[in-house]
């Protein structure tokens, strides 16, 4: 009998009881275990995690019935039974210190009446989390495990506001900062969210503390590979067409090499048998569209990113990129790794369509004054394209930037940066789906960008000028890089379009276009 599809079950035992597929990740559960005690994952929301913690606690607790024909089962010592200390920051949100100490001490306590342990004083979150571990060790016998998930939302839900985000920064300190004078107590610890907060700050002194983030060991420790996909959801994707599956939903990589499907898309999409955007839709980025604005953000060059581990590694409350979040939020991936004399550089992309699509939408909806208007202008764009009419695409784009009132222009200065055009016409394209390649992300404001569709290619050229009559610079440039060359003998046509945008008029003022 075909099994159910687990779409929100995060909990091994009803996975197993209840018939649903899952994915054997257990093979990890003994790698961590056998060659380290502290560890720490980040990965985007939706991805697993919950589901992998929770098949850690029930390993540790020995319980082997739940793991027979799985990998782990002949592969672990199931007399041991392991007290576990689980922690879930995941649920509910977190305004301000006293709620979060409310919240620790009443997960603290949840641990405690499950390990049947008092602490001495269970009002002091940090001395009662020594209490249950040292106690825990005593009454078992064994060293405790220490399994924390989401370890880092109480921060995310309050990003936007630093005094307050550094405030519980400062309480998930109190608590964390117990786990490294307890080692002797200790037999493994497992800590996992979506962002990378750097260890000073949060960990304070828990400096063997391991990151697989991006260890190619564990790279797929998360999420679906292909093979993955192929054996344990056969029956399922029996009749669809996997390359569009691919495009869609496969493509995250923390290696720059062996890549996996976003689970929770994937799932869905063999539930409904419709390609929407799943996973972005659980979760809206406005914290990253008003990065994006208060440091003029260049959007084209998501397609192709290139940054040291540096940014990739950490970020705190005080300093946030942009690339911080987009990477370890899952809006970008890592396509390649490169050793560039003693350093690492990463290049980053999307990871598919999904997320391109959604993401640009969701931009695209920052950058215009009216819901119902941008959708309508992405429709009609995409008549336009089809029919090869440039001068309804160009009439849309005027629209667009005649409709944006001039307050808006006033609060925001983002249209005196040379990006700013090329931003929302690629923004555009993007969100409606079809092929779009940008050639050269970092040439701010004389970048060219391809739209390739089965007919015809169209070359852009965008440039900001501060006068307010064309001057024929924008096609001329276009010209002289020979872009269309690379586009010849596809049996396609070629339509070179060059682009000037006044500064002072917010306007398109310059159209020229060559086949």
């Amino acid at each position: 009998m075909k099994k159910k599809l687990p779409i929100g079950i995060s909990t091994l035992c009803k996975m197993i009881r209840d018939g649903y597929v899952y994915v054997d990740k257990t093979r990890y559960v003994y790698e961590m275990a056998s060659s380290g005690v502290y560890y720490f994952l980040s990965r985007p929301r939706r991805f697993g995690k919950t589901l992998f913690v929770d098949t850690l606690k029930e390993a540790f607790e020995g319980n082997r019935e739940l793991f027979r024909g799985l990998w782990l089962y002949d592969h672990w010592d199931w007399d041991k039974k392991y007290p576990v200390i689980h922690l879930s920051l995941g649920s509910g949100v977190v305004r301000d210190r006293i709620d979060l100490d409310n919240k620790i001490r009443d997960l603290l306590y949840q641990n405690q009446e499950r390990l049947g342990i008092q602490c001495r004083d269970a009002t002091d979150v940090a001395l009662c989390f020594g209490d249950l571990i040292r106690k825990a060790k005593a009454q078992y016998a064994l060293p405790a495990v220490i399994l924390i998930d989401e370890y880092d939302k109480p921060i995310l839900d309050n990003i936007t506001d630093a005094q307050r985000a550094t405030e519980i920064r400062e309480g998930l300190k109190n608590l964390y900062s117990v786990i490294k004078d307890h080692d002797a107590h200790i037999q493994f610890v497992f800590l996992t969210g979506v962002s990378k907060f750097s260890k000073v700050s949060i960990f304070s002194g828990l400096n063997n503390l391991r990151d697989i983030t991006i260890d190619e060991q564990y790279s797929s420790i998360c999420g679906y590979t292909e093979s993955e996909l192929t054996e344990h959801f056969k029956e399922h994707l029996a009749g669809h067409e996997r390359e569009m599956i691919r495009q869609w939903y496969n493509g995250y990589s923390w290696t720059g090499e062996e890549r996996v499907y976003n689970p929770f898309s994937i799932i869905n999409y063999l539930q409904t048998k419709k390609i929407r955007n799943y996973w972005f839709e659980t979760g809206t980025p406005s914290f990253l569209i008003e990065l994006f604005k208060k440091k003029r953000y260049y959007i084209p060059q998501l397609e192709n990113l290139e940054v040291g581990e540096s940014i990739l590694g950490s970020f705190d409350v005080d300093f946030i990129e942009p690339e911080n979040i987009l990477f370890q939020s899952g809006y970008l991936t890592i396509a390649d790794a490169i050793m560039k004399g003693s350093r690492w550089v990463y290049r980053l992309t999307y990871p598919n369509l999904e997320v391109r699509q959604s993401l640009s939408d969701y931009i695209l909806r920052a950058y215009h004054h009216s819901a119902i208007e941008k959708e309508r202008a992405q429709n009609r764009l995409y008549d336009c394209l089809m029919a090869k009419d440039i001068s309804g695409i160009v009439a849309i784009m005027r629209a667009h930037f005649a409709s944006i009132p001039h307050d808006w222009y006033r609060k925001n200065r983002i249209d005196q940066y040379e990006g700013y055009y090329a931003s929302v016409f690629y923004a555009y394209f993007a969100s409606i789906g079809v092929d779009v390649r940008v050639e050269d992300p970092t040439h701010y404001g004389q970048v060219d960008m391809a739209v390739l569709l089965p007919e015809v290619v169209y070359v852009f050229e965008f440039k900001a000028i501060d006068g307010e009559e064309a001057t024929g610079e924008a096609l001329a440039q276009l010209q002289a890089k020979g872009y269309a060359a690379k586009y010849r003998g596809t049996g396609r046509q070629v339509q070179l379009v060059g682009l000037e945008f006044s500064k002072t008029k917010r306007q398109i003022v310059g159209v020229a276009v060559e086949q």
